[in-house]
C-alpha cells in the first residue's frame, strides 16, 4: 500500500514513522514533509503545500496512492476529503462540513449548546461595543477565542478586563488573526487541569486512544502565552478509568450522535481538549479535527497495534471490530522551539544533533527543519523538534529526554524544563 501523509510537522514526522513500520505499508510519501521525515527509511518529502488540495490531489492520482492521512486542520476545512473521494481515493479525515467543528469555534459552542454538552457559558461577537460591553458584565477571568483557525494561538486567558479588551480589539479591529479574528468567541474561564483526549470514529463507532495531556504555555510552570503546544506526556495522570467513561458518554458519543443527527458523518481522528475541575466533572475547551500535537509523538511511541489497519477499519465501518494495543510505559515529548516563539522569532538557525546510533526508546521528530544548499539541518519555524523518549517511569522519560536535548546545540533554542511534572504525584513509582 502506498500512504500519503499530509503535513510537514512533528505530528506528521510521528505518523510516518508510524506508518513506515506498518506491514500493510510499501511506501509513504509526505507533503510538504520536512527534514526528519526524509530521513526515514520508506519516506520521501514532496514539495506540495499542505493546503494545496488540488497539487495533492493530483500527485495523489499520478502516484496511485492508495490512502491519505490527513495531519494539520487546514486541508481538512478546505475539503481535501471530498476532494480525494471524488478521485476515489481513500482519505482519513472529516469532510468540510464535520471539520467545522475545529475550523469555527462558533459553529461548535452552539453544536455543543443545542446538544447538552457541558462547555463554558459563551457570546460570539463581530462589534467590538458589543464585546466591550459583554466583558464588563462578565469580569475577569475570561477567555477571548477567534473564531476560526488561528494555528493554535488564538486564544487568550485575560486574567483582567482591560487584557481581554486589549485581545478583543487586537483580533476584531486590528485584525492579528486576520479573517479568523473576523468573528470572537468570548466564554466564561474554566477552572481545573486540562487533558486531551482522542479517538478514532467511524460515523457511529468510537476507538479511544491513549490519553495525553499538553502542555499549552510557553514558559515553566504554565506561565506565558498560548502555544501549540510545548510538549506532551502520555498517558494523562487525571485521566482515570471512572472519567474515561464520562467523557466518552458525556461528550465523545453524544457528539457523534449529534453531528449524525444533524446529518453530517464524521469519519477522521477527533481530539477533545478538556478541563477537568476539582469535582472530576469533564467540559470541552475545544474541538480538533486532527490528531494534536506534541500528543502525537508520545501517543504513536506507545501504539503497539499498526496504525494503518486501524484506519483502514474505520474508513470501511468496521472499527467496532478492533482495538488498540499500548505499550505500558510512560512516553514523554518536550518540543523544543526558536525563543521568542509564540511571539517574533528568527528562522534559519544551524542545528547540531546527537547520534542516537543504537538508543533505544528515544525519538526525535521534526517540525520545521530542512536541509540547507550545504546539506547542514537548519531551523524553519517556532516549533521545530520534539524529543519523544518511552521509560517506565516518569522520571526516566524525563532524564532521557532532556539529556537527548542536553547534546543538541542551536542558537537561540528554547524549551521547557518541566514537561511531566505534573505527573510526577499520579503516578506510582514516579
Amino acid at each position: 500500500m502506498r500512504v500519503l501523509i499530509v503535513g510537514g510537522g512533528g505530528r506528521e514526522h510521528a505518523l510516518v514513522w508510524a506508518a513506515t513500520r506498518s506491514g500493510l505499508v510499501s511506501r509513504v510519501y509526505a507533503a510538504p514533509g520536512n527534514a526528519g521525515i526524509s530521513l526515514e527509511a520508506g519516506a520521501t518529502s514532496v514539495g506540495i503545500s499542505a493546503d494545496n488540495v488540488e497539487a495533492l490531489a493530483a500527485f495523489a492520482l499520478d502516484n496511485r496512492i492508495d490512502l491519505a492521512i490527513v495531519g494539520p486542520e487546514a486541508p481538512l476545512t478546505l475539503g481535501i476529503t471530498d476532494r480525494f473521494r471524488d478521485c476515489a481515493i481513500r482519505c482519513f479525515g472529516p469532510s468540510a462540513e464535520a471539520a467545522q467543528l475545529e475550523g469555527s469555534k462558533d459553529f461548535t459552542k452552539r453544536f455543543l449548546r443545542r446538544h447538552g454538552i457541558p462547555s463554558a457559558q459563551f457570546e460570539t461577537f463581530t462589534d467590538i461595543a458589543g464585546a466591550y460591553e459583554y466583558i464588563e458584565r462578565r469580569g475577569a477571568p475570561i477567555v477571548v477565542k477567534a473564531d476560526g483557525l488561528a494555528a493554535g494561538k488564538g486564544v487568550v486567558v485575560a486574567k483582567t478586563v482591560e487584557q481581554a479588551k486589549e485581545a478583543a480589539t487586537d483580533m476584531l479591529t486590528k485584525r492579528s488573526f486576520g479573517p479568523a479574528g473576523d468573528r470572537i468567541i468570548i466564554e466564561d474561564c474554566l477552572i481545573g487541569e486540562e487533558a486531551s483526549y482522542i479517538c478514532i470514529v467511524d460515523g457511529e463507532d468510537v476507538l479511544s486512544l491513549a490519553t495525553s495531556q499538553d502542555h499549552k504555555a510557553v514558559y515553566d510552570g504554565d506561565m506565558g502565552p498560548n502555544t501549540g503546544g510545548m510538549g506532551a506526556v502520555s498517558p494523562a495522570p487525571i485521566v482515570d478509568h471512572a472519567l474515561e467513561r464520562r467523557i466518552l458518554e458525556e461528550i465523545i458519543r453524544p457528539t457523534v450522535k449529534g453531528l449524525s443527527d444533524e446529518g453530517v458523518r464524521y469519519t477522521g481522528f477527533l481530539y477533545a481538549g478538556l478541563m477537568i475541575d476539582d469535582e472530576g466533572h469533564p467540559q470541552v475547551l475545544e474541538y480538533n479535527c486532527r490528531l494534536g500535537d506534541p500528543e502525537t509523538q508520545p501517543l504513536m511511541v506507545r501504539l503497539k497495534t499498526d496504525l494503518i489497519g486501524l484506519i483502514l477499519a474505520a474508513i470501511e465501518g468496521r472499527l467496532a471490530t478492533v482495538s488498540a494495543d499500548w505499550d505500558d510505559r510512560i512516553a514523554l515529548g518536550v518540543v523544543v522551539a526558536a525563543k521568542g516563539y509564540p511571539g517574533k522569532y528568527t528562522k534559519g538557525a544551524l542545528i547540531s544533533m546527537p547520534d542516537l546510533t543504537g538508543i533505544e526508546d528515544v525519538n526525535i521528530f521534526h517540525a520545521a527543519t530542512e536541509f540547507d544548499a550545504s546539506g547542514a539541518l537548519v531551523a524553519t519555524g517556532g516549533r521545530i523538534l520534539c524529543v519523544t523518549a518511552a521509560a517506565p517511569t516518569v522520571r526516566q522519560a524525563q532524564a532521557r529526554a532532556y539529556e537527548t536535548i542536553s547534546q543538541m546545540s542551536m542558537d537561540r533554542m528554547h524549551y521547557r524544563t518541566d514537561i511531566g511534572n505534573k505527573a510526577l504525584d499520579y503516578f506510582a513509582n514516579n
